[in-house]
């Protein structure tokens, strides 16, 4: 990132490093994944002097980018349809993960959305792709209301930003994975123990002990696992007592 060479530049300069150093701590922050997207689009928007910064994710099972944070109050922009790689300005930059810079929207043939960027007065975007060990997760977009030429310092802003982002978000999301089978082991065992029991209980086979979970589950509208303990801790409750 270039020296500073004025007051203003200097201030800019720590308005760049402050940005920076936001989102680098997201990456270690445990935050979930929404509030974390929420974060990066706020500190994006801030140091793009955007008027609308969006964070659309890859959606791996329908192969398409989707709106997935921004700071703008726009309805029509935010709920947008979703793009395949390829589609639109983000699909090509989530295609050959390469950052786009247009200097009007409004004119160039690629954007798909004219009547939201004419409706919410949209100029100058800058989209760049989110990218962890070579794969493109996502991309981040960053509008302007009048026409900007994005500087150099700008550009290596955006591309620090969104560097930090994305393996900020790839962590969040190991993390949600992780704890997701986590929940899964537990509760195939809480629903495991709670049918012992309850075959022991009623002398029935094991399979049968199951679907009654089950068939409760369904009947009462809660999870099995909600079951489950309710199950172990009947059992628990009428071991004591005789």
């Amino acid at each position: 990132m270039p020296k500073p060479k004025s007051k203003d530049h200097y201030q800019v300069y720590l308005k760049q490093i402050e940005a920076i150093s936001k989102v680098a701590n997201l990456i270690t922050s445990g935050l979930y994944l929404e509030e974390l997207l929420r974060l990066v689009v706020n500190v994006t928007a801030e140091v793009m002097s955007s008027k609308i910064c969006s964070l659309m994710l890859l959606d791996q099972n329908k192969n398409e980018l989707v709106v997935r944070a921004t700071q703008s109050i726009s309805e029509a922009y935010n709920k947008k349809p979703n793009l395949k790689p390829g589609e639109g300005i983000a699909g090509v930059v989530a295609k050959e993960n390469k950052a786009v810079y247009v200097l009007d929207v409004k004119k160039d043939s690629r954007y798909l959305n004219q009547d939201i960027a004419k409706k919410e007065g949209l100029c100058s975007l800058a989209s760049v792709p989110l990218v962890v060990k070579g794969r493109v997760i996502g991309v981040l977009n960053c509008y302007t209301s009048k026409k900007h030429k994005f500087t150099k310092p700008e550009i290596d802003v955006l591309a620090v930003l969104s560097n930090q982002a994305a393996v900020a978000i790839e962590n969040a999301e190991l993390d949600v994975r992780a704890r997701t089978a986590e929940e899964a082991l537990v509760t195939r065992k809480l629903i495991e123990r709670a049918k012992e029991l309850l075959a022991q209980d009623a002398n029935i086979l094991p399979s049968e002990a199951y679907r009654l979970i089950q068939k409760q589950s369904m009947d009462s509208r809660k999870s099995m696992r909600e079951v489950a303990e309710a199950v172990i801790l009947a059992m628990g409750i009428k071991e004591k007592k005789s």
